[in-house]
């Protein structure tokens, strides 16, 4: 095989639509458009939801209960993951992200106590659940609650 032998498999490569090249073409005169109306017209664009000017869905459903607009949801870690670090070694949120176990600018950092854990550790975090905190310092590690880790900035 060389490279003079090469070729695209049948239907790989599609040549683009041409219209309005004359009625041979099969897509002239209104270029695939149809016949008047919004769509037909040059500049043809809406928002999302648009419904032609019929009341949208999302302003026909009602509205109930109140969302935080400021709300900084918590990224959850169990003591079961904490194993991967070296015995007697401070672990913070940023230790967390270069592992992968939490992802950056997504809010604050909360332990769970879903398993075990075997090593000393000094756990820095926003949040601790009681059986979280309960296992870190049975392992005879601290649980350190930082100040408010929810910052946009983390």
């Amino acid at each position: 095989m060389d490279l003079s032998t090469l070729t695209n498999t049948p239907g790989a490569r599609k040549s683009r639509k041409r219209v309005g090249r004359g009625p041979a073409s099969g897509h002239g005169k209104t270029s695939g458009k149809g016949h008047k109306g919004q769509k037909a017209r040059k500049g043809h664009k809406h928002k999302l939801g648009f419904e032609g000017g019929q009341m949208p869905l999302v302003r026909r459903l009602p509205k109930r209960g109140f969302k935080n607009p400021n709300r900084i949801p918590w990224q959850t870690v169990n003591i079961k993951s904490l194993n991967r670090f070296e015995d007697g070694s401070q672990v913070t949120a940023l230790e967390l992200l270069q592992v992968g176990l939490i992802r950056a600018n997504r809010g604050g950092v909360k332990i769970l106590g879903f398993g075990d854990l075997d090593k000393k550790l000094t756990v820095t975090a926003g949040a601790f659940s009681a059986s979280a905190k309960a296992k870190i310092e049975a392992a005879g590690g601290i649980a350190v609650v930082a100040g408010d880790t929810r910052s946009s900035d983390t």
